[in-house]
């Protein structure tokens, strides 16, 4: 049994995906890393070979369904990949106006959720074959109950809940794991665009440490910081009517 992983990692030229990356980069890890920004993806690159980590990568969106696939297969003949994190993810404004941000909403559908099926499905049948791996889905405390501030993301996030809810049971009798990811607000280029409070924001290194750890663990469930995990835990459990109430008074997007 070989101690060092092949990690899979999307999004990672920013954010919570670089975070992870830096986490995991050490000598005898192979990181395979995609991204959408090659100066960036180039600069964690760099700095994850620094640490002694064997490291490639692609730049592409996730959305981009036969260049990821073939690229997908390519590496994990290289080096058969352990761990794939689908943390890939875009945000944006409140999508109420239907005329105004119908792109909108489906690039985020397109991206969040079909871009996970894109990453992940590929590699299932491989990690049957060899009767291990771990999946690791990015969802997002949005992902308890649907949004009024970001009904496209917060349809994404809890469709990308079920899908890991989905997997967990199936692939557990083919030694296959399924780790799901909440995280409440993470101070990355993602939330920093965000004009309204966001309650208990965290480090992204911070963020990084607490999914590394729930990852090695294999927690199907790795949600924080607590504070957020209960309010939307409650939000998601009270009567509709009453949740609907709370939610129409809560800070919107811009």
């Amino acid at each position: 049994m070989k101690n060092n992983k092949t990690i899979l990692i999307t999004g990672a030229s920013s954010g919570i995906g670089k975070a992870l990356a830096l986490l995991y980069a050490t000598p005898g890890t192979t990181l395979y890393l995609t991204g959408r920004n090659t100066a960036r993806l180039q600069e964690v690159e760099a700095l994850c070979l620094q640490r002694g980590a064997m490291v490639d990568t692609l730049t592409l969106s996730v959305t981009d369904r036969e260049t990821l696939t073939a690229q997908l297969l390519a590496w994990d003949k290289l080096s058969p990949i352990d761990i794939v994190v689908a943390n890939a993810g875009i945000s944006g404004g409140t999508s109420g106006d239907a005329r105004k941000n119908e792109t909108q909403m489906r690039d985020i559908i397109e991206t969040n959720l079909i871009g996970t099926f894109n990453t992940v499905n590929p590699l299932i049948p491989l990690m049957q074959a060899r009767r291990q791996g771990q999946i690791v889905l990015m969802s997002s405390m949005a992902g308890f109950r649907g949004m009024p501030n970001a009904p496209a993301y917060s349809t994404s996030k809890v469709a990308v809940r079920a899908y890991g809810d989905a997997l967990r049971p199936l692939l557990k009798p083919d030694g296959i794991s399924v780790s799901i990811i909440f995280p409440g607000f993470v101070k990355t280029p993602l939330t920093d665009v965000n004009t309204f409070p966001m309650p208990f924001l965290m480090d992204v290194e911070k963020a990084a440490e607490i999914i590394k750890r729930g990852i090695d663990g294999k927690k199907p469930f790795i949600a924080f910081p607590w504070q957020m995990h209960i309010l939307c835990w409650f939000l998601s459990v009270i009567p509709r009517v009453a949740g609907d109430w709370i939610l129409t008074r809560a800070p919107k997007k811009n």
